[in-house]
């Protein structure tokens, strides 16, 4: 059937349009020439922490103004350029008209996800964790694969990325890692990777082939801000320095610089090695401590609104997704049920589907 290109054309035009009017693009266009007021104030960066914020949010609000008028200009070039595809005698430019309209829709349909994302702390950088669970050697393999999956979608993507602790396994693989994401939106994008990650394949460690099962967790976090008020009692902190460390045990320095801290009424830990010194991991680490105390305070929030509710369905992020590598070759996502053959290209970092196929199920899930 003969694709209807000014319709196809109109409808994503219509799309841009109601996105336009949900990102109030005046308003953005007013908040960027505020910001840049902001930061172009001689002393800003007598307070750091201050100047950051300001800098951080000006580059993500011109980001988004910039990415929404580059759209409309590529939607309304593209009556143009099939005008100019159908006098080629050929038709040969009609092949590159087509790639530019299905490419606008991507991107449109990509955007339009995006204002989705209006939960509390969706517009701030991301502190994902990845820990080996049930299964051994094929457990820690397995988490390092997902670190590898996450890091490629990262670097597709443009999006800064910090990694902060890699804790290795003894034969293979990685016990944990935790690594900052810096780009616009990246909590609200990848909060919804948060859960347990099921691989079904054939063991590279069974000496006999046999087919096994292994368990990763993922845990995403909002970064902390200074207005967030999360205070931490020094006294219910334990506070362990030990030396960094490679994969097989090499030494990364000669200097006990790494720091783990333990938050004992909670129990939860974090650590981080990528630092000179041993007061930089410290305060890196501190900062670590918040985002999880922040987001384990949501979380509790939230619980507290669904109980109010009778919402007993319980936690989204358990067993959210299945890769399996053999017999057949498929990733699921358990709880919209988005599936794909092309194991290779997800484990690759390509993502993004199941990313978007999450974001719209989370938004009609709450809404129901």
């Amino acid at each position: 059937m003969a694709r209807e290109y000014d319709l196809e054309i109109a409808a994503i035009g219509a799309t841009l349009l109601s996105i336009e009017k949900v990102l109030d693009l005046p308003k953005l266009e007013a908040e960027a020439v505020e910001l840049e007021a902001a930061a172009g104030v001689p002393n800003l960066w007598d307070d750091p922490e201050a100047a950051q914020k300001v800098t951080s949010k000006l580059s993500r609000v011109q980001s988004t103004i910039a990415r929404l008028k580059t759209l409309r200009r590529r939607v309304e070039d593209l009556p143009i350029l099939f005008e100019l595809a159908g006098s080629e005698p050929d038709g040969s430019g009609l092949a590159d008209a087509e790639l530019e309209l299905d490419s606008a829709v991507k991107a449109i349909s990509e955007l339009e996800v995006t204002t989705l994302l209006n939960g509390e702390y969706d517009d701030r950088d991301a502190l994902i964790t990845i820990r080996s669970e049930a299964g051994g050697v094929e457990a820690a393999d397995w988490a390092e694969m997902l670190m590898r999956m996450y890091l490629r979608y990262c670097e597709r993507h443009e999006f800064k990325v910090d990694v902060l602790e890699t804790s290795y396994a003894e034969e293979a693989g990685i016990k944990s890692t935790t690594f900052r994401v810096g780009a616009p939106y990246a909590y609200g994008t990848l909060s919804v990777e948060q859960g347990t990650h099921r691989l079904v394949r054939i063991s590279p460690f069974d000496s006999q082939s046999r087919r096994h099962t292994s368990f990763a967790g993922v845990e995403v976090v909002p970064v902390v801000e200074q207005s967030d008020h999360i205070e931490i009692d020094e006294k219910e902190i334990r506070v362990d320095v030990y030396r960094s460390s490679g994969p097989g045990g090499q030494g990364v320095n000669t200097t006990d610089s790494a720091v783990r801290l333990t938050h004992i009424p909670t129990g939860i830990v974090v650590s981080c090695q990528n630092e000179r010194s041993q007061i930089q991991n410290k305060a890196t680490a501190m900062a670590v401590l918040q985002s999880k105390l922040l987001e384990r305070r949501r979380q509790e929030e939230q619980a507290k609104i669904n109980a109010l509710k009778g919402d007993n369905s319980g936690s989204w992020g358990n067993q959210m997704r299945s890769y399996v590598l053999a017999p057949y070759q498929m990733v699921k996502d358990l709880r919209n049920n988005h599936e794909t053959g092309n194991t290779s290209a997800v484990l690759n970092g390509e993502i993004d589907d199941f990313i978007e196929a999450g974001i719209r199920w989370r938004r009609s899930s709450s809404s129901n």
